[in-house]
């Protein structure tokens, strides 16, 4: 045979199996988008690299926390609380016309334990898993129906005392052995005194060895299918940390990973050590990713992701310098700047995103409260590339846009808070808002053989907006005009959880403006501030839940400052607290 006809030959049938590749790999491509709903003309807000978009799902679920996507695209989405006009504790989706838009819309889940910060739901073997804080329940799915079977089974059960405990929400994650892990949070930011000074106060020295550290502060492996568990029937699995809320398995390489909460109020406590930039930068939030015996160092160390190193908790004799020994403690795999609120973690397993998103871990960062007096950050989804167990580069801006504004001065003016993550079967990522419960399906339309920089670029240039980038320490600080004396202790304790405008983060946290328990009796407030509160209360007719720490170190000058100046601002009239309005009532 003619040599040139040999290669002529082999090269048009070369020619034409790339042919019938590029042709495969279209169709393919094609009808996947085929499949997907359209996205929102605005994408619900948010932004995202070139090619993504998205569909809001539903606008209003309740304040919706964690959620989980099953096989045949039926959504399961945890509340935070049983809300006015909510029958349930969970609530169910399905699109049973294919737009992307929810048209049943139920809840479910009436249980004993109506207690607030409810977060994990999981699908595990037919089972629909489901936490509020302190049980972890299951009930069985039945194929074709939305809603699981009406008994509910109690699988873990927190039988502490919780009278002066702050960290109790209990997400889990399942193994491929049959075991579950629940983290059990510490009670307060750094092991002190709760009994004397709940909260602490400053100065305040941490216990050594700490107590706490025996049944909280850590991670406990319990039988994912055993009834009626409290924590003696499990196993401590890793310790040292302070507050977990986004916890996942990652089968890629048979390990725990968690995202960890650093402690707060460096500065409140510690005035002479660390100034209020410090404090709003640090400590870092952590990814670790955690092994049996892991000790991420709570409540002595904490990880300033400035320096890369552990340090020293002023509790225990640090001042932001002292290492002390924290190199004897795991560092994490990235650490991120404070108070960003990392409140869910997963592993992109997926085929419809481009090739570098597989194995990567998305992180919902839920905002920061505490950041005063500079603007709050976090309020966006990350993106961490992974390869080998290990991230494979810098973190990424991979959806913005949840807050709506920029800066964040106060938590509740941020519009949507993103909260829960999970992928759906045709490898779309949902994002869940605890402010409104709206919710998000964010899929993949672009070419995914050449996404890469290009596409990816936009998005780093959010790195530099407000509510993302490390703020200015004196250009950035919000108390710089600051001269009424009341609006300044305010300011400095009173802002972490109540916000510069008086109105709470709108879950944890009341707001101050319109609340009975600043316009009412002078006696009852007065205590409150000196005494702290535990319990749950009412406040205009919303429940709330948390610890309110004792502030009995004010001085009385500072005490009448600060309860005249929320008695009169926030959209409060009422008369003045005077120095001895605070010693008739605590008798001084």
């Amino acid at each position: 045979m003619n040599s040139k006809f040999l290669i002529l030959t082999r090269f048009s049938k070369a020619l034409f199996g790339c042919v019938l590749i590029t042709i495969f790999v279209s169709a393919t491509r094609n009808t996947l988008d085929n499949r997907l709903p359209p996205g929102d003309p605005d994408n619900g807000g948010l932004t995202f690299p070139d090619g993504f978009e998205s569909v809001v799902v539903a606008d209003s679920t309740g304040l919706a926390r964690h959620i989980v996507v099953n096989d045949n695209g039926d959504i399961y989405i945890k509340l935070r609380y049983f809300g006015k006009g909510q029958e349930g504790g969970t609530v169910a989706l399905r699109d049973t016309n294919g737009d992307g838009k929810a048209d049943i819309i139920t809840n479910f889940g009436k249980y004993q334990d109506h207690s607030s910060l409810a977060n994990g739901i999981m699908i595990r073997n037919g089972y629909l898993y489901f936490s509020s804080s302190l049980v972890v329940y299951r009930s069985k799915l039945i194929p074709g129906q939305l809603l699981p079977e009406e008994k509910v089974e109690v699988i873990l059960k927190d039988d502490h005392e919780h009278e002066t405990h702050w960290h109790i929400t209990k997400p889990m994650a399942f193994d491929n052995k049959g075991n579950m892990y629940v983290p059990f949070g510490a009670p307060s930011d750094a092991c002190q005194d709760m009994v004397n000074s709940p909260g602490g106060k400053p100065g305040s020295v941490g216990l050594d060895p700490c107590p706490d550290l025996e049944k909280h502060g850590g991670i406990w492996k319990f039988s994912a299918d055993k009834a009626g568990q409290t924590q003696k029937d499990g196993t401590l699995f890793a310790t040292g940390l302070r507050s977990i809320v986004g916890m996942r398995w990652n089968p890629d390489d048979e390990s725990l990973y968690a995202v960890v909460h650093g402690r707060d109020n460096l500065h409140r406590l510690f005035p002479d050590l660390f100034s209020s930039w410090q404090s709003a930068m640090l400590p870092a939030e952590e990814f670790v990713k955690v092994t049996q015996g892991s000790n991420i160092g709570w409540p002595y160390y904490y990880f300033d992701q400035m320096k890369g190193k552990k340090m020293l908790n002023p509790e225990y004799g640090g001042d932001g310098k002292k290492e002390g020994q924290g190199s004897k403690y795991q560092n994490p795999l990235i650490g991120f700047p404070g108070h960003w609120a990392p409140n869910d973690l997963l592993f992109y397993k997926g085929n419809q995103f481009p090739e570098r998103y597989k194995h990567g871990a998305f992180i919902a960062f839920h905002g920061s409260t505490n950041r005063a007096p500079y603007p709050q950050a976090g309020y966006f989804v990350a993106f961490v590339p992974f390869k080998n167990g290990k991230p494979a580069g810098d973190w990424e801006v991979f959806a913005d846009g949840f807050a709506g504004i920029d800066p964040i001065i106060n938590t509740n003016d941020a519009k949507f808070r993103p909260m829960g993550l999970a992928e759906g079967p045709d490898g779309s990522l949902y994002v869940t808002d605890s402010r409104k419960g709206k919710l998000w399906r964010i899929m993949f339309k672009g070419n995914r053989g050449d996404f890469g920089t290009k596409q990816l670029a936009t998005m780093e240039t959010h790195k530099q907006l407000g509510h993302i980038r490390t703020p200015d320490e004196v250009a950035d600080n919000l108390d710089t005009k600051t001269k009424v004396a009341g609006q300044r202790v305010y300011n400095t304790y009173c802002t972490p959880c109540h916000q510069r405008n008086g109105m709470g983060d709108g879950s944890r946290f009341p707001p101050l403006g319109g609340s009975e328990w600043v316009t009412g009796s002078k006696k009852r407030l007065i205590e409150v501030v000196a005494n702290g509160l535990e319990g749950e209360i009412q406040v205009a007719g919303k429940p709330y839940n948390d610890l309110m720490p004792k502030h009995n170190f004010l001085k009385d000058e500072e005490m009448a400052q600060v309860l005249t100046f929320i008695r009169q601002n926030f959209g409060n009239d009422e008369d003045a607290v005077s120095v001895s309005d605070i010693r008739r009532v605590l008798r001084k």
